[in-house]
């Protein structure tokens, strides 16, 4: 690099390396703005808190009246905005600091294998394990078994009789048990067993309700280490950035705000002990780690430089872990689960419209975002 003269380029000799990173590689571009900088603290400190806060706090809250219509809007348009998070604002970034025609992916052993997305897929692949062994060991603590022809089941059989003849559909588009035609509840034959019968119920009601709370906490745990991971990224990079600062601040005002709703749309909807802390300490979590890494890139401003060969090394890999974990997320644990394969998922056209409408508004709006953040 001391050597290459961009005024006097021999195709013949020039390397790639050294042309891409005579584009990519520059000093330090911090250009004052200090106050302003200063503020964005505080401001960005505020909505993405206030954003997260508020699902949670107004469920616990009923004296508020939120319309249903709200959390659903909230819980959904989160997800839009998770899923164009993973793609937009972190596989693409990735892509553009250790992608294959970037300085630093032709660069060394870098430039011998797509590193970049071997990251993306390796973090995917150790999400799913994680998953996967979170879920046999609340089968195992929970004496769960399963039945070793379900695969089978699936493919070839009705994998969800209950959604047919044997249940009707509430209001709300859920189904209900009910008594098949021709047939009659059986009576009980005694007191004692009706009891017993109703604490056994009682049991296998805490004991699926403790499973669910683990498994959707797992989850959450997750996607918010893959968000967490981004923020820390972007307060950096908003605290010394140089011309493009005017544009960034406002728009990542907007971006962790939707990111925020997402996170606090999606702590709300797990089923947390009364007066649990728990959940605040991860809604605050998310809003003091942006401002956090600002207030560091503040204190770095004249040292730290996001545009070295190492720090678009670091900026890559973070972002493409961050993208492996949220793609994971967005798809499997969001998309799939609610979408898919969640058999108390409504059957109503108009309110199963509504909810896709609520995710694709959050990913559209997101991704336009991602024109300028």
């Amino acid at each position: 690099m001391a050597t290459f003269n961009a005024s006097d380029v021999n195709l013949h000799t020039a390397s790639k390396e050294d042309v891409l990173c005579y584009y990519a590689i520059s000093d330090n571009e911090y250009n004052g703005h200090l106050g302003a900088r200063i503020s964005s603290i505080f401001v960005i400190l505020f909505v993405s808190t206030a954003f997260t806060f508020f699902p949670v706090v107004s469920k616990g809250l009923p004296s508020w009246k939120i319309p249903h219509n709200v959390y659903i809007f909230a819980r959904y348009f989160g997800t839009g905005v998770i899923l164009a998070t993973a793609f937009i604002h972190l596989l693409d970034p990735a892509y553009k600091r250790i992608g294959p025609k970037t300085c630093v992916g032709v660069s060394g052993y870098w430039g011998e294998y797509s590193w970049c997305a071997a990251i993306v897929l390796t973090a995917v692949v150790l999400i799913f394990l994680l998953d996967l062994a979170a879920e046999v060991y609340v089968e195992h603590k929970y004496g769960i078994e399963r039945d070793e022809s379900a695969t089978s089941a699936f493919i070839a059989q009705d994998p969800c009789p209950s959604l047919h003849s044997t249940h009707d559909v509430d209001p709300e588009g859920r189904s209900r048990s009910r008594i098949p035609d021709g047939e009659k509840p059986l009576p009980a034959t005694s007191t004692n067993s009706t009891t017993a019968s109703a604490s056994a119920d009682a049991d296998a009601d805490a004991d699926a309700t403790e499973r669910s709370f683990r498994q959707q906490i797992a989850a959450f745990l997750i996607l918010e280490f893959g968000i967490i991971f981004h923020s820390v990224i972007i307060g950096l990079n908003l605290g010394v950035t140089g011309s493009e600062f005017a544009t960034l601040y406002p728009v990542l005002v907007f971006h962790q705000s939707f990111e925020g709703l997402g996170i606090g749309a999606r702590l709300s909807a797990i089923p947390f002990a009364q007066h649990a802390k728990l959940p605040y300490l991860l809604c605050l979590a998310y809003g003091l780690t942006t401002p956090i890494s600002i207030a560091i890139g503040l204190g770095l401003r004249t040292t730290y430089n996001p545009n070295s060969k190492e720090s678009l090394i670091i900026q890559g890999v973070f972002n493409a872990v961050s993208a492996g974990i949220l793609i994971y997320s967005a798809l499997v644990e969001l998309l799939a689960r609610d979408f898919l394969f969640d058999p108390c998922r409504t059957r109503r056209r108009s309110k199963l419209l509504y909810m896709v409408g609520c995710t694709l508004l959050g990913a559209g709006i997101m991704a336009l975002i991602g024109k300028w953040a």
